[in-house]
């Protein structure tokens, strides 16, 4: 029944760890730029998933004794990313077609017409 006080010691620094602030929100963020990814809103909330993932980062980096959730952050960070290059390859992908669409009926009257 002999605990040693080592094991003490390292069981209440871990209870006295606190997850990183914005490492959860990072990670909810940029997986809800995954899901959501059309268009401008999974480029936005990629965005704000990546900025809140690097002040994780540095608040962690700075007292890393302090917190727990290294990789939370570091998962909403990659997710963030993916999501942003997902959000702007949709939204390029978009404009590209509406320009398209809007040009092919500017320059071709009777396609126009046809849909009159």
């Amino acid at each position: 029944m002999g605990y040693n006080a080592a094991f003490l010691i390292r069981m209440t620094e871990q209870i006295q760890q606190q997850t990183v602030p914005n490492a959860v929100a990072s990670l909810v963020l940029g997986i809800s730029s995954l899901v959501l990814g059309c268009f401008i809103v999974g480029l936005v909330l990629g965005i704000i998933g990546l900025v809140l993932g690097n002040k994780a980062q540095k608040i962690y980096y700075a007292t890393p004794e302090l917190y727990t959730g290294e990789g939370m952050f570091k998962a909403g960070r990659i997710t963030s990313i993916i999501g942003i290059v997902f959000g702007a390859i949709s939204t390029v992908g978009g404009l590209i077609a509406s320009i398209v669409a809007g040009g092919s009926l500017f320059f071709l009257p009777d396609l126009l017409e046809n849909f009159m």
